[in-house]
């Protein structure tokens, strides 16, 4: 689970645990988020990802499409790149759209 990025990290938090940058509803439901994943390299990697699932019970056990990433000196840079992606509707549906295909592609024929 990604921790709030206002939340102070404590002795607990495993180094790879992501931080929510930014989460909002969607239309039909679900909910996107952009967080950081932290890595020991010099650079942040953020993801957006799409649970379109609303209920957290209901998520438990599977990990939301990854629709975008991307690699920045710091998070904000890296949250302002995919922001662009994550409070855009019709962009996050083109993210799904496309992350859709690439699953088809690779579970082949």
């Amino acid at each position: 689970m990604a921790r709030d990025a206002n939340e102070p990290t404590g002795d607990e938090e495993k180094a790879d645990d992501p931080v929510l940058l930014y989460s909002r509803g969607l239309p039909g439901g679900g909910v996107v988020t952009i967080e950081a994943i932290s890595k020991e390299t010099p650079e942040v990697t953020a993801r957006v990802s799409v649970e379109r699932r609303i209920d957290p019970q209901r998520r438990d056990g599977h990990e939301p499409p990854v629709i975008a990433e991307a690699q920045a000196p710091t998070q904000s840079t890296a949250f302002k790149e995919l922001y662009r992606i994550a409070s855009d509707n019709v962009a996050v549906a083109r993210g799904l759209i496309k992350w859709q295909a690439r699953k088809r592609e690779d579970s082949g024929p």
